[in-house]
């Protein structure tokens, strides 16, 4: 098991230096009473001890990855009182907060006492440390006493130095492998040559904006049924709605879908922070759930996002931030991002004595971003329901962005309730 970064967790950790867009990861996790503040405090002092406590450190060697290190540095929980109706404005606040990832600490734990009763909580981190089924499976630890899994033992420069070679020889080969690749396939020659002029077509449009956001609650059995009777899945009937809030009235154009795939097998204790692939799926204003199905399932077979004519990904590993990110961009900005993190830990449903009332998990961009993606949307399964988490650049407040979505829901007889 490695303790170094991967390409993926290196394209975040670059957004904390300045490059790209910068995004943190946030559990929000409602409850029907008051949490005990000794309660939160234990779970502080678990987080710290598992996945979320460790920091990324540099080697000093050319070439070697950076590493995860534990680091059980930790934020004191913050506790405020917040009115029901601004739950919301007070979460978009606390992911607003620094984190570091790498002089720490990269996440902190904040408490809301909701004026109507019952308790909020923002768990906040670095997506260097952790992605959504990562940061639900931090607390599902803590709250089951799992022990930390060890620490992949570090022996200094002669790691550094092996994981330098063993990076470089990949690199290499895989160029190798690439360059002989253009000699004989057009397709691959065709490919680089669209990647270095960008198509020569217009840049699309950049969103520049402070999100808007919106959660909503919807009865799992009934999105089900709804997904089945519309010829889908329950991920199509998420797609399609999702597209359907992100589009404008007056628009005719497909939008673009950015779809992660976690590909970590099931009990994968990797320590990789960000084990995701990413496919992009198509959808016109006349498509049906059964359209976006199909050509969902044509793109999750299809080859993901990834470097061009088969040069391998490491290479970024190898270059300084500012050519890695010349190269990449923010890769995956399309139209649209829609996340499917799936069903959450049954551990989840009690905190304190206290019963879990909602829970809901998304990336955020702190601040006024600059972006393509005009929505965000993250879609999660708990306790019977399944609860959408929406970000907009596109919408001009919480309450638009809400009754948006209550629309298009209810275009497919589904009831929302909105936090």
């Amino acid at each position: 098991m490695s303790a170094r970064l991967s390409v993926v967790d290196e394209m975040f950790l670059r957004t904390h230096r300045g490059w790209g867009t910068p995004i943190v990861m946030q559990g929000l996790w409602r409850t029907d009473g008051r949490i005990d503040e000794q309660i939160l405090e234990s779970l502080r002092v678990l987080l710290s001890r598992g996945p979320l406590g460790r920091r990324v450190i540099r080697s000093r060697v050319p070439g070697a990855r950076p590493r995860f290190a534990p680091s059980s540095e930790a934020f004191h929980v913050e506790y405020a009182t917040v009115p029901a109706a601004a739950l919301l404005e007070w979460a978009d606040e606390q992911a607003a907060l620094p984190v570091d990832p790498e002089r720490g600490p990269g996440w902190r734990l904040a408490c809301g006492r909701l004026d109507g009763g019952g308790t909020v909580l923002s768990l906040v981190c670095s997506h260097v440390l952790a992605d959504a089924r990562g940061l639900t499976a931090a607390i599902a630890d803590a709250l089951q006493g799992t022990p930390p899994s060890a620490a992949p033992r570090h022996r200094g420069p002669i790691d550094d130095v092996w994981d330098a070679a063993l990076l470089t020889r990949r690199v290499t080969e895989g160029t190798v492998r690439a360059v002989a690749g253009l000699l004989i396939d057009s397709d691959r020659r065709s490919e680089l040559r669209d990647f270095v002029r960008a198509d020569g077509t217009a840049p699309p449009e950049v969103f520049h904006s402070r999100a808007a956001s919106a959660v909503v609650d919807v009865d799992a059995g009934a999105w089900d049924v709804a997904a089945e009777e519309s010829g889908g899945t329950p991920n199509s009937l998420f797609l399609s709605v999702v597209a359907e809030i992100a589009r404008r009235d007056d628009e005719s154009a497909s939008l673009t879908i950015s779809v992660p795939m976690d590909v970590r097998g099931r009990g994968d204790s990797s320590e990789a922070a960000n084990s995701v692939a990413m496919v992009e799926v198509a959808v016109a204003p006349g498509d049906t759930v059964a359209d976006v199905r199909a050509s969902s399932r044509a793109a999750f077979t299809s080859t993901p996002m990834t470097s061009p004519a088969g040069f391998p990904e490491e290479m970024l590993q190898l270059i300084p931030d500012r050519l890695a990110h010349a190269l990449t961009g923010n890769p995956g900005e399309r139209d649209v991002l829609c996340s499917n993190i799936g069903p959450l830990p049954d551990a989840l449903g009690v905190l304190g004595g206290h019963h879990t009332t909602g829970i809901a998990t998304r990336a955020v961009h702190p601040g006024i971003v600059s972006s393509r993606t005009r929505m965000s949307a993250y879609l999660s399964r708990f306790d019977g329901r399944y609860t959408l988490a929406l970000e907009s650049l596109d919408v001009p407040s919480h309450t638009a962005l809400r009754e948006r979505a209550e629309d298009v829901l209810s275009r497919h007889e589904l009831r929302a309730h909105g936090w």
